[in-house]
């Protein structure tokens, strides 16, 4: 059945079924709307199936339309990463990165431009998000993973320890001398955090009922509202490196407190993979990066 079944047909039945509509797909793909219509027709008689019917006037997926559509889209994918793969090889190198979002965010993304300019030919594609990737796909090269590493068959790299402490604006700090003081404050609550305040209270001998209005689920916007001077959070000193080189953060009780020190991030690359020469190029600039001051 395969040999009956053209690309440039597939591509249009593709196109109709994501916008549902033979006028807007033509429009897309630079056709007439009769050839968008004969091609679908042609496609259904050559798999004996209907796959589009009529919704006012537009269209949308029989039953077996949306069973073929998911294949469809996966096998689309399939060949851009094909594409992808085999197009850089010809040019520059492509190091696909998946992060945790806040360490992309507050420490990867701001020093990147370092990694580019003193290795070019490279071209880093990075994506963050709260998942992990298992490597079951092709879609990246390596993880900065948050917490526990989950996904079998892999290298995993420590990263390095971070330091856990108390941050707030210069005025804040002004009013905090003493673990104590952080009790007539405005408490800023991580979720998803390895270490958080009940921890870090616990370690400096209190045990007080959490003072908050603000509570996220991201340290970077934690760190954000922190620096606005809107409260007080727990976070690594690693990720508001760049707002404590400014200013606009302070660790209060740096030297008069218990801090907490873990290691937070973990590199996580497969164990079979055609990057190793980039991997390794990109982890040895992480531990550069990593053992510098802030």
């Amino acid at each position: 059945m395969l040999s009956r079944i053209s690309l440039p047909a597939l591509r249009i039945f593709e196109a109709v079924a994501r916008r549902g509509s033979h006028k807007a797909a033509a429009a897309e793909l630079n056709l007439s709307q009769s050839a968008i219509s004969h091609a679908i027709k042609s496609l259904e008689q050559s798999m004996n199936v209907q796959l589009l019917e009529k919704a006012g006037r537009n269209v949308r997926l029989t039953v077996s339309g949306e069973v073929f559509m998911r294949h469809v889209i996966a096998a689309f994918d399939e060949l851009r990463r094909g594409f992808d793969m085999v197009a850089t090889r010809q040019g520059k190198r492509v190091l696909r990165l998946h992060s945790a979002p806040s360490i992309a965010y507050a420490w990867l993304a701001p020093r990147l431009p370092q990694f580019l300019a003193a290795h070019p030919g490279i071209e880093v594609r990075l994506s963050a998000g709260a998942d992990y990737s298992r490597f079951t796909t092709d879609d990246f090269d390596a993880d900065i993973v948050y917490g526990p590493v989950h996904a079998p068959g892999v290298v995993a790299i420590p990263l390095v320890s971070e330091t856990v402490t108390p941050l707030c604006s210069p005025e804040i700090a002004s009013r905090i001398n003493a673990p104590r003081d952080l009790l007539e404050c405005n408490l800023i609550l991580s979720d998803n955090k390895q270490v958080r305040w009940p921890h870090w209270f616990d370690a400096n001998g209190l045990n007080p009922a959490l003072n908050h209005t603000l509570r996220f689920d991201r340290s970077f916007l934690a760190l954000a509202v922190a620096a606005d001077g809107l409260g007080v959070a727990l976070e690594s000193t690693l990720l508001a490196s760049r707002e404590l080189a400014s200013g606009r953060l302070v660790a209060p009780l740096a030297g008069k407190s218990v801090d907490i020190t873990y290691v937070g991030h973990t590199l996580v690359y497969p164990r079979e993979t055609r990057q190793g020469s980039l991997l390794k190029i990109f982890s040895g600039w992480l531990a550069t990066e990593l053992a510098l001051p802030g």
